[in-house]
């Protein structure tokens, strides 16, 4: 619900809040902003806030640099600890130019124009992407803070002492919370939160890994969404769960239907996996993405679809089988690094294709995928997804699905900023290459 200016003054007040962050968020998914006082407040939650937008990834150049910070009142929340003593408040904000005009090389400004698509029609996108990450002693070298397993539970364990903690502050700012458990490998941690309208849901996870981070500081540990931080144990991912409403009613259900599928999640799934190649730069958008998307590990690495096998790229959980809100598609091939923003607005972009065109699905593939031979994939045309960022490049610069989601300028950038990326890294001599080579060559 969007509070009025006096509402919001009112809540700073009662809270003796000092400092309100108006937040935003770059092209490739990090957090940005700045921090007001008291009483500056009231009129930029009017007028809006400038700022030299030229320093910022993926934003203006510096002939064009100024740019407005438009608080969208809604997302107003009150954190739940002091920073420096002090109580704090932050808002989301739309990005403008100077005379009011959305800024192209916003990311929530792309979700937005994207979700117009299914808004006009009166429907509702919405999504529950179940974000993974590591807990470590510090953030310049992965040493475990504990060695559970997959719903391993100790009420003494650091790992979920912390993400209890990280629950109660979530909650406490009005962040709904699913359910919460360790993870596969060592160290790894997962919470799940409520789904929400896809927008709602791009801030929430924002604002998730803020909190999880910060909370891991306050008690003198980090934690990292990198895809894949240790050799040997599972990545980090962001299984996001995607379904369609008008009003209460779950377009993607049909009791009728296989699997209760209706033909609409049918031709969704099949826009997924006919352009999912294209914009798996952004949902996968960083060197070491590829090094999660591997074959044992649970991270898919082949494009099919089936409903228990969680070897394929979209799975349909079985969970509650035959219940209309309950039926969903899962995309198991996002890391938790990516931007939400941009990769929620490509998903959906991506479904409405196949169910525009109408798109035909293949049939499932019940069968753990990993364990198959070339043959055996090739017989059933499983294709694979980009194995590295240079391949996820190449696979993105002539994408027209992308070109349009994205609008020219944060295409152009992102495609710029990844490049430059795999430059550096396709240059730099590891550890890997001199412990492997020095000794014998």
């Amino acid at each position: 619900m969007t509070k009025t200016t006096q509402e919001i003054l009112k809540q700073i007040d009662d809270a003796g809040v000092k400092y309100i962050r108006l937040c935003f968020t770059d092209i490739l998914g990090r957090l940005k902003g700045m921090a007001l006082t008291r009483p500056e407040i009231e009129e930029v939650l009017e007028m809006g806030q400038g700022f030299d937008g030229s320093s910022i990834e993926g934003f203006v150049r510096i002939e064009e640099s100024d740019l407005m910070a438009v608080p969208d009142r809604k997302s107003f929340r009150i954190f739940p600890w002091e920073v420096g003593g002090q109580k704090v408040a932050m808002m989301f904000c739309d990005i403008t130019t100077p005379d009011g005009e959305p800024y192209v090389g916003d990311p929530r400004y792309i979700l937005r124009r994207t979700l117009e698509k299914v808004e006009k029609k009166g429907l509702t996108f919405y999504t529950g992407p179940e974000i993974e990450y590591f807990y470590f002693k510090d953030d310049q070298h992965p040493e475990i803070i504990d060695r559970g397993g997959y719903f391993d539970y100790a009420t003494v364990d650091i790992g979920t002492t912390l993400r209890k903690k990280t629950v109660t502050a979530l909650e406490s700012i009005g962040i709904p919370v699913e359910c919460s458990h360790h993870e596969v490998a060592p160290s790894q941690h997962e919470i799940d939160l409520k789904y929400q309208d896809a927008l709602v849901m791009a801030d929430f996870a924002q604002l998730y890994k803020f909190i999880v981070k910060e909370v891991a500081q306050d008690n003198g540990y980090y934690a990292t969404f990198m895809p894949k931080p240790l050799f040997g144990v599972n990545g980090s991912g962001m299984h996001a769960h995607m379904s369609i409403f008008e009003k209460d009613r779950n377009l993607f259900f049909d009791a009728d239907k296989p699997y209760h599928l209706s033909d609409m999640a049918r031709y969704f799934i099949a826009g997924i996996l006919r352009h999912i190649c294209e914009f798996t730069l952004v949902t996968n958008q960083w060197v070491n993405s590829y090094k999660r998307l591997v074959p044992g590990y649970e991270a898919p690495v082949y494009i099919s679809w089936g409903r228990r096998n969680r070897s394929s790229l979209i799975r349909v959980p079985m969970y509650r089988v035959g219940k209309e809100k309950a039926t969903r598609i899962e995309l198991r091939s996002a890391d938790s690094a990516c931007n939400p923003y941009i990769a929620f607005s490509l998903m959906l972009a991506a479904g409405l294709r196949g169910v525009e065109g109408k798109y035909e699905l293949v049939d499932p593939i019940e069968k753990n995928i990993f364990h198959m031979s070339n043959k055996e994939r090739d017989d059933l045309g499983i294709k694979s997804l980009p194995g590295t960022l240079e391949e996820a490049i190449k696979a993105a610069e002539n994408s027209e699905l992308m070109r349009e989601t994205l609008g020219d300028h944060m295409f152009e950038s992102l495609l710029a900023n990844k490049r430059a990326e795999w430059d550096e890294y396709r240059v730099h001599v590891t550890g890997f290459e001199v412990k492997k080579y020095m000794p014998m060559l």
